[in-house]
């Protein structure tokens, strides 16, 4: 049987001679070959790898134990935030195992609710998902999105809500949009990209976004354009109807830039202009409601942590913007309107605070939250005395909250029943010091009263970019880690946004490698603590956290025992290339810019791989669907890293078939893939299970 200390024997990987010359240095690329997902070749390179990587994972005998704990776990009942519109409330719930949660309608709280629409009955295996919804204003019609194996691309449909029947509405090839209704619900607003090459729409680059108003009843090529920008193929648009039906607000945003424009046009004239309100792109601007054509923003305009202001647009020169609720030294992350009150919800060293203030700003009251968890929802109509929120730590899974506007008063709506017993485990917050003697916090979960001898297994999970915030948040899979003995640490890694825009900053472009030093600091401070030891110590993360996992196993490959890098972003010189990655430039660079070149080619996983090196045992994830971050990342990361390393530990790749990014996947898939992800763990680093 394969294990940790036999080697095993890689499929070979046919190199070509490609060699790319980035401004006088030369680089070779020999697995280019691989960017092709569809060819024959890369097929029967997939097929290979994943009968090495599945051999390998079902030869564990721990891996179906781990699998039947998941599925154990898994089995309970998750609700939704309920919402209301029209006369009626709205939720999502999963019974269990069902591949896809279930949205339901009820006309009140205590009633018995009626499917509204299904997702599972889509598609056998559950790949099918329903990613966005969007309920008009008289709560009789439902926009919905679906998005098949993972895909970024979304089709909308329309749905009566009182028959249960679709509409002829059909929407194609939109990505990146919602759907906001207009207040006579005649139709709605959603944003496209041209038709795509059938053949190559899952690599292909997305440019020149479009904003469209679809009129119910009529076919998409109908569509009326609202705004585009032929002269700016990279601005990106969002339309959002105001609450009152006066306004469409168009939030322009230009890739993952966190600065943004806000354009509005005055819908209650057929001929008004889109008007440019906010014109440069200097800062973050969230809309949040007005008063007359007073808007109200959430912005980190000279307020890097957030703060609200008011703009006339009768009179919008920037001088006569007014601030409502200064910059706190927490991180405002959103606002909201409810019972004629905003609704502030902050992060204190990344878990949640929510404030309530009138509309001058005045502080009214804190909403009473246990400590180092996270509150989520808070929605609703601006004079609405009663909300929904959920509350949820690393060990409490969500429990929906109702709340009063007008006490302050919160009560328990909806509490799951999970076979665990949270109180048998415990969290603490600490705080280290990086490389630059930063000072960086970091959850950290286990058993209570875990021993510090240095034996305790440690999974440290990171993202540490594109303003993303890692805050208290419950998984399922994350319980079976804990009861079998391990630790799971979180640090809050700069680039992130639990401190606001500044410690973003601090973690792009050119200070990418602060976010490395930071995950690499943490896992020093846990072995100078004595939780653990390096042969102790596995890292992960997805996406963005995947180049973090493929950036510090390549600088410290001393340092971990295992890496689980996901869906990630391998080759930093042609990410740019592929769907959206464009869009990436504003946080990493382009190696197309000299001096940008240099900092990616310092740290890009896949070229800092090190000949006849001993890298820790590696089960790298992807997917064949994945056009967010394409698959080629990890296929060519993989190919380079098996050429690479020497050594007994495995080094695999674990190719998901109909799947993406992550968004949508079914119950069955992510309980296989957390499965073998344990299972692999236990494995390479000796765990008893």
């Amino acid at each position: 049987m394969s294990n940790s200390q036999t080697p095993l024997t890689y499929p070979t990987t046919k190199k070509s001679n490609q060699v790319d010359n980035y401004h006088g240095t030369v680089v070779v690329d020999p697995y280019r070959a691989l960017e092709d997902p569809d060819s024959e070749e890369t097929k029967a390179w997939v097929d290979a790898q994943n009968q090495i990587t599945f051999t390998y994972l079902n030869q564990i005998p721990a891996r179906e134990k781990i699998k039947q704990r998941l599925t154990k776990l898994w089995d309970h009942e998750k609700y939704g935030i309920p919402f209301k519109k029209g006369e009626n409330y709205f939720y999502f719930k999963n019974d269990g195992l069902q591949n896809q949660s279930v949205l339901y309608i009820l006309p009140i709280l205590d009633a018995e609710p009626r499917v509204l629409l299904d997702p599972n009955q889509l598609s056998a295996d559950g790949t099918v998902a329903l990613l966005g919804i969007e309920i008009s204003e008289n709560g009789q019609l439902l926009a919905y999105s679906l998005s098949t194996c993972g895909s970024d691309w979304q089709e909308w449909k329309v749905r009566d809500i009182q028959t249960g029947e679709d509409l002829q509405d059909h929407l194609k090839w939109v990505k990146f949009s919602g759907a906001s209704w207009t207040n006579d619900h005649q139709g709605f607003f959603y944003s496209r990209y041209d038709e795509p090459n059938e053949k190559t729409k899952l690599e292909d680059v997305n440019y020149y976004h479009k904003l469209y108003y679809h009129k119910l009843g009529t076919s998409q090529s109908e569509d009326i354009l609202i705004y585009h920008r032929p002269d700016e193929k990279e601005w990106g648009f969002s339309g959002t109807v105001t609450e009152d039906g006066k306004y469409l607000i168009i939030s322009v945003w230009l890739g993952t830039d966190y600065r943004n424009l806000a354009f509005y046009k005055d819908l209650t004239n057929p001929n008004a202009e889109v008007v440019e309100l906010i014109n440069q792109f200097e800062a973050d601007y969230s809309f949040i409601d007005h008063d007359d054509g007073v808007f109200y923003f959430r912005t980190d305009l000279n307020a890097p942590r957030g703060r609200v202001i008011a703009i006339d647009t009768q009179n919008q020169a920037s001088e006569n913007w007014l601030e409502i609720i200064p910059q706190a030294p927490e991180t405002l992350e959103s606002v909201g309107i409810l019972n004629n009150q905003f609704v502030a919800d902050y992060l204190q060293d990344a878990h949640s605070q929510i404030k309530i203030f009138d509309l001058t700003g005045n502080f009214i009251r804190e909403v009473e939250l246990p400590e180092l968890a996270s509150a989520r929802g808070f929605g609703g109509k601006r004079y609405d005395t009663e909300t929904f929120y959920s509350f949820t730590s690393f060990i409490r899974p969500d429990t929906i909250y109702r709340y009063y506007m007008k006490t302050g008063k919160s009560e328990i709506f909806r509490q799951p029943k999970i076979d665990f017993n949270p109180n048998d485990y415990e969290t603490k917050q600490v705080f280290y010091q990086s490389k630059d003697g930063t000072q960086v916090p970091m959850f950290i979960t286990h058993k209570e009263g875990i021993e510090l001898d240095g034996n305790n297994l440690i999974y440290l999970y990171g993202y540490g970019g594109f303003n993303i915030s890692l805050t208290p948040n419950f998984s399922v899979s994350l319980l079976v880690w804990l009861e079998m003995g391990g630790v799971y640490a979180v640090p809050n890694l700069r680039g992130g946004g639990e401190y606001g825009e500044e410690w973003h900053q601090a973690g792009m472009k050119e200070k990418k490698q602060n976010v490395f030093d930071d995950f690499i600091a943490a896992a020093e401070w846990l072995i100078a603590n004595n939780y653990t030891q390096p042969k102790k110590l596995a890292i992960g993360g997805g996406s963005n956290g995947g180049l973090l996992v493929g950036a510090c196993m390549t600088q410290r490959p001393d340092l971990f025992a295992a890496a689980l890098p996901a869906v990630g972003v391998m080759d930093m010189l042609r990410f740019h290339q592929f769907t959206i990655g464009w869009a990436w430039i504003a946080e990493y660079g382009s190696s197309e810019n000299a001096e940008e070149f240099k900092t990616l080619y310092a740290y890009s996983p896949l070229h800092n791989l090190q000949m006849g090196t001993a890298y820790p045992s590696t089960l790298i994830t992807t997917a064949d669907h994945d056009d967010r971050v394409v698959p080629a990342h990890s296929f060519k990361f993989a190919a380079a890293l098996q050429e690479c390393h020497v050594g007994n530990a495995p080094v695999l790749i674990r190719i998901e078939t109909k799947a993406g990014h992550g968004a949508g996947k079914p119950t069955a898939k992510i309980i296989e893939e957390a499965a073998d992800k344990w299972a692999f763990l236990v494995r390479v680093l000796g765990v008893e299970f």
